[in-house]
């Protein structure tokens, strides 16, 4: 009987284990769903103002966006991380922190390099593996807005353009569909022209000045290609929990499943038993 209370308190525990991740899998789909249509909506806009911002990089002499594409001896090199603050997803965190464990010790082996993590979960991470990490950013998760993005994104291109870091990389999620996210590793300073092999540049049409519209099309395409990257995180998080929870709650319904099974198996066994301990007491008697 002992092995009997403790298979039903096994199958009890397994189905509130059930009931948890059944329960996780469905906020996670709620939440998905607009962060997916969020996600949707920016990444066209953003994909054409980095690709128009590459085409006039390409295209335009002098110094007006120099200090945007300047090539310098690369030394110091941020690395910003985009992953959750909480867990239960699957390999997603992971992916991105080793990703960035795997860009720092090879191709920017012997470089100065500093990490800015956004969400907890890399940053944490990293520090265990020695990497140093100058900040770890977690209320940006609270709420997600262009507004707290962009002052995130304007402290980094600062950065850059005082020259406190020759190099910024992104490291994230891009998010393809709820079961499926792809690791990215994307330059974000300095901005890389967009090469016209075997074509010619893009010739647009400026109005008024072409040097001012640049000048203000800069920051707005860094800001929109962070913003992006983040909302990437977003969707991506909630797409994995919510594969990961399903995934939980299905393995936790059919070990329910085979303990339920052996526990009736056993229960008959013991019935059987008393049964013929009965019987058998029985017939002793009337032997007697």
């Amino acid at each position: 009987m002992a092995n009997l209370k403790e298979t039903r308190n096994r199958i009890v525990s397994i189905k509130s284990t059930m009931q948890i991740t059944s329960a996780m899998k469905m906020v996670s789909a709620a939440k998905l769903k607009r962060a997916q249509d969020a996600i949707t909506r920016m990444r066209p806009y953003a994909e054409k103002l980095q690709e128009i911002l590459g085409n006039v990089s390409s295209s335009v002499e002098g110094n007006t966006i120099a200090q945007y594409t300047e090539v310098r001896a690369v030394k110091n090199v941020l690395v910003v991380t985009f992953t959750s603050n909480r867990g239960l997803c699957g390999g997603f965190n992971s992916a991105v922190s080793k990703a960035a464990l795997n860009q720092i010790q090879n191709k920017l082996q012997g470089k100065n390099v500093d990490v800015l993590a956004i969400g907890k979960k890399a940053g944490e991470w990293l520090k265990i593996k020695g990497v140093p990490v100058s900040r770890i950013e977690l209320e940006i998760f609270n709420d997600i807005n262009f507004g707290a993005s962009s002052a995130i994104s304007e402290a980094i291109v600062a950065d850059f353009l005082n020259q406190k870091y020759d190099q910024v990389v992104l490291i994230y999620n891009k998010f393809v569909n709820a079961a499926v996210q792809e690791v990215q590793i994307e330059q974000l300073l300095p901005i890389v022209p967009t090469a016209n092999e075997g074509t010619s540049a893009v010739d647009y049409i400026y109005e008024p000045e072409k040097e001012q519209i640049i000048l203000d099309l800069i920051p707005k395409s860094l800001k929109t290609q962070f913003y992006k990257a983040l909302l990437d995180t977003v969707a991506g998080e909630h797409g994995a929990r919510m594969t990961a929870m399903h995934q939980a709650t299905d393995n936790a319904g059919a070990l329910a499943k085979d303990l339920t099974l052996q526990y009736n198996k056993a229960r008959q066994a013991a019935i059987t038993t008393e049964i013929l301990e009965i019987v058998g007491g029985a017939e002793a008697l009337d032997n007697a």
